[in-house]
């Protein structure tokens, strides 16, 4: 597969602290004390200006310092973490990367999620002079006025033979590209006869995809023309002003009510086999944190006030979902003995 040099988050310089007190008495939240060091935060890349937006918010609400957010691919941003970069909060865009499987000893077991997003297949409007995407957007919208299974298998056939260069991250540092090869086993799967692997194998055989660190770092590569085609989030396709194509739900892993469909598909790589879920943006504090109260304050305040985020094109969840393996700090307990948070299940 071809690659572009993506984008890294730098892990943040080690900063000193003091040891503070502060009082959580309901979901009202007061600071009685402020930490001396900045709250440091990692997000996942395509999120990075929503999360700064929340972070400006609650600094300016509460008087706690912020250091500007950092960010990569979730899963890059874990090993991060893992290895050692000071972290507060991450906000994720995959459930699992606040697990322990990534952020290892340092996972709290426990994250809130607030919002979903889907996937959507982009693709800029300078490289339409070019007669194959021009080929490829007629039939996908096509697919997209008609629904018929002919009409889409029409379209992911083509995209996938290699008249056409399709982005698609690397699944080991970013869930986007995980996400995409997913996407592209649940359209098989609906739209040629069951065969997850029918797109996924032709892509693979015609040499139609193109590789990057994070769905990020390919949007400039569309942007000129390298590629012409990228799976990435709608979110980050609004803010970025790409054109899109929007998918089906059962392959944008978008609805949160399809969970056990979604996790039929499965993609294997060096980290591991993961199953397909639902794409939702959580929020969790590492037990390396050392504003841990700051922290989960800032987490109180992302599931009161994760609504201010509707505009970038994210699906708010009317109740943030608490996720956990573990009873969660007294705080976020609080949150789900109100009601305002709900029940989330397990993760891993």
């Amino acid at each position: 597969m071809a690659a572009f040099a993506g984008y890294e988050a730098l892990a943040p310089p080690v900063v000193s602290t003091t040891t503070v007190t502060s009082t959580t008495t309901s979901v009202s939240t007061t600071t009685t004390s402020l930490a001396l060091a900045p709250l440091i935060s990692y997000s996942a890349d395509a999120y990075s200006t929503e999360t700064q937006v929340l972070l400006t918010a609650f600094s300016a609400s509460t008087g706690v310092l912020v250091a500007p957010v950092k960010s990569g691919g979730s899963f890059a941003d874990a090993n991060q973490i893992a290895a050692g970069a000071p972290d507060d909060v991450f906000v994720s865009v995959s459930l699992s990367a606040t697990g322990p499987a990534y952020l290892k000893n340092f996972s709290s077991n426990w994250a809130i999620g607030f919002a979903s997003d889907q996937m959507v297949i982009a693709y800029a409007n300078a490289t339409q002079s070019n007669a194959a995407v021009t080929n490829v957007v007629s039939s996908g919208h096509l697919a997209l006025s008609s629904n018929a299974t002919a009409d889409w298998n029409s379209f992911f056939t083509s995209l996938t033979s290699g008249s056409v260069k399709l982005g698609i991250s690397n699944p080991v540092t970013d869930p986007a590209g995980l996400r995409g090869w997913l996407a592209l086993q649940a359209a098989g799967h609906l739209y040629a006869s069951g065969n997850q692997q029918a797109y996924v194998s032709a892509a693979v055989k015609a040499g139609a995809n193109v590789t990057g660190t994070s769905a990020a770092a390919l949007v400039a590569p569309l942007q000129s023309g390298q590629i012409q085609f990228l799976f990435i989030y709608k979110s980050a396709a609004i803010a970025d002003h790409l054109a899109y194509l929007t998918l089906d739900r059962h392959v944008n892993l978008s609805d949160p009510s399809l969970a056990s469909y979604y996790s039929q598909f499965s993609y294997t790589d060096s980290a591991g086999t993961s199953s397909g879920a639902p794409i939702i943006l959580v929020v969790t504090v590492p037990l390396s944190s050392q504003n841990q109260v700051e922290a989960l304050e800032f987490v109180q305040y992302v599931v009161k006030n994760a609504g201010s985020l509707a505009p970038y094109g994210l699906d708010i969840f009317p109740q943030a979902r608490l996720y956990h393996n573990v009873a969660p700090p007294q705080a976020i307990q609080l949150l789900l003995t109100q009601g305002v948070l709900l029940e989330g299940g397990t993760f891993r």
